[in-house]
Order: structure tokens, then sequence, then C-alpha cells
């Protein structure tokens, strides 16, 4: 009778809390649940129309000159975010990887790095990048990377920065830090930078989204007395939706890091912390002015993306060219006179 009487005061306890915070309360004793832990509640699956976008966050401002014992550096530094986002802010996919290269020159101002050496991104590279090796982590860059996408799909940017990142810019949700031990700030702007470009292009709920990138060396030179050394990296980019084996979106942008040097190896320019890409640059790219071109670059960009939406790998590899890698094709040479060599490697790139 006592046992009886005992559970009716347990329960009666019960319903007066759940009448007055109109939840039910549930104390469990003896778990071996995570203290302070709280799961997030799964994603809800976006449907309809996707929006497209793609931000390249580039820089070069740890570029030094040289000294007597140490030669000169130019030291790019790039990220670049592929998402599809719902007419809510929602991202559905996301994507992040990035470019870490350096090009020497010595005190007389003579590049003595190989420019035709090969550029791997940080997700290419994987285990090669060697974070474990040299920084003690527990994942090498591109988990990690990986870890932040995922986290990122089903929010909003307010909602990944508010849960993602703590005020030294390190993650600060618990199941995020324990993979994400890098500063993660930048690449969370990097998030919100591809959101805010993202545009209605084709894309749907359930494509796939691939991301592509072709970073080299280029133009570059030695400085003489009379003019600066060149050390340039150009990033190219690629961010596109698939399904079936057809492209449904697609956007190309590209990004030229130049850092200038004297005779005596010393940086006199390009050491800043962000270089617009050719798609922010728009008319200051001066393609018309310097090229006599009807159309900037990014218009020439924007018309080979709508040209190729629609169309399989295999279609656009097959885009006909002259000598000069400039289409041949009428309705898409009307807006592109630039090369597309460049162009259709992203998408193969992409397909593989």
């Amino acid at each position: 009778m006592k046992k009886l009487s005992l559970i009716l005061v347990c329960i009666l306890i019960a319903l007066s809390i759940t009448a007055c915070t109109g939840t039910p309360v549930i104390y469990m004793t003896n778990c071996d649940c995570p203290e302070n832990h709280v799961s997030a509640p799964a994603p809800v699956p976006v449907e309809g129309d996707l929006k497209t976008g793609l931000a390249i966050v580039a820089g070069a401002k740890d570029s030094k000159g040289a000294t007597a014992d140490a030669n000169g550096e130019a030291k790019y530094d790039v990220t670049v975010v592929a998402v599809t986002v719902d007419n809510n802010g929602v991202i559905a996919s996301c994507i992040i990887d990035s470019v870490g290269a350096s090009l020497n020159f010595d005190a007389a101002g003579a590049i003595v790095s190989d420019v035709n050496s090969p550029i791997k991104t940080k997700n290419e590279l994987k285990e090669d990048y060697n974070m474990k090796a040299y920084a003690g982590s527990k994942y090498e860059w591109y988990e990690q990377a990986k870890a932040l996408s995922d986290y990122a799909v089903g929010k909003t940017v307010s909602e990944l920065k508010n849960g993602a990142v703590n005020e030294s810019g390190k993650a600060k949700d618990a199941d995020l830090a324990s993979v994400a031990t890098i500063y993660i700030g930048g690449y969370v702007n990097a998030i919100e930078k591809a959101v805010l470009n993202a545009q209605p292009l084709g894309a749907k709920a359930g494509d796939e989204l691939r991301l592509s990138i072709v970073p080299a060396f280029a133009s570059c030179a030695s400085a003489t007395s009379e003019k600066a050394g060149n050390a340039e990296m150009d990033v190219d980019a690629c961010a596109l939706t698939v399904n079936a084996g057809a492209i449904t979106s697609c956007v190309i942008d590209s990004v030229q890091l130049k850092v200038g040097f004297d005779a005596q190896g010393q940086v006199v320019s390009g050491n800043t912390d962000e270089v617009k890409t050719k798609n922010e640059l728009k008319e200051d790219y001066n393609m018309k002015a310097y090229a006599g071109s009807k159309y900037e670059w990014y218009e020439q960009a924007a018309s080979f993306c709508k040209y190729v939406t629609g169309k399989t790998f295999d279609e656009v590899a097959s885009i006909a060219v002259n000598e000069s890698t400039k289409p041949t094709d009428a309705d898409l040479s009307a807006t592109v006179t630039i090369s597309i060599g460049g162009f259709k490697g992203l998408i193969t790139k992409a397909a593989n």
C-alpha cells in the first residue's frame, strides 16, 4: 500500500510540472549520456528550386622579401566554397576547399622556384598535407573541412555563425569541435559569401553539387633594374550541379594573385589581405578597354555557364574550338570571344 501511494505521489508531481510548463519533464538517473550535450535536430530536407553559389577568398598578405639568409616568398592563401541554398536561405549542400602555395625569389630578384610545378588543393593533397605530422592534429585538413561542410547543411548563415564559431574563431559546437580543431572563422565567412553570391541557375533539390579548382603559376618573371618581377598564381574555380548525368547549374570565377618584387628581392606590391575575383571586378577588369571585347569577362563566363547547362560532360568536352581554343559555335561565340579551354578543363575536372 505504501509503495502504491508513493507511485501516485510521483505521478501527481510529474503532472503538476507538466501543467505549469506545457511540456512533460522526465528525470533520468544513472544515465551514461554526456553532460551538457543536446543533440541538434536532423536537418529538414530541402525541396524545390535551389540557388547555386561560389565564393573565392584570396590573398597574399604573408608574402615577404628576401634577406641575407633566406629567399623572398610570395605566399598565396585561397579558400573556395560552393553551396546550394533554398529560397529560405537554408544550405542544402556545401563543399570547402583551399589552395596554399608559394613562389620563391632571391635577393637579386630572380625567381628560384619551378613555375611549371603542379599545384594541388588541400582536398586533393589529403594525407600529404601532413597536418597530423606537423600540427599534432587527429584529423587531416580535408577531414576537418568536410566536418564543417556537413555541419553547415540544413542551416542558414545566421544559424551557422551562431552555432559554429566562438570568439576566437574555433569550433564552438561540441560535435564539430571534436573533429575541426583548426581556425574555422575564415571558412564560415567564405560560406556566407558563397550563400550571398548564390543565384537561381536551374538547380533543384536532389541535384549533386560539385566543385573543381585549377590553380597554376602564370606570367611569372624575375625582376630587372628597370622592371619589377611578377610572382603570379591564377586560380580558376567552378561550382556546378548535376542530375542524371546532365549539368543543371554552373558558376565559374577566377582570381589572379600577383606579387611584385624588385631587383633586391623586396616585395613592392600584391601582399594584400584580399584580392577581388574577376566576377567581383566586373567592368573594372577592363576587358572591353584592353581587348576590344564587346562583353566583360564576367559576362562571358556567365554566358558559357548558361550554354553548358542542360548538357552532359561529354557534350561539353565536344564543344568545338579553333586553334586558340575559342568557340566556333555561332550561338556561343556571339557572346563568348575569349578562350574557353580553361572553362572546359574545369568542367572536365568536375566530371571526374
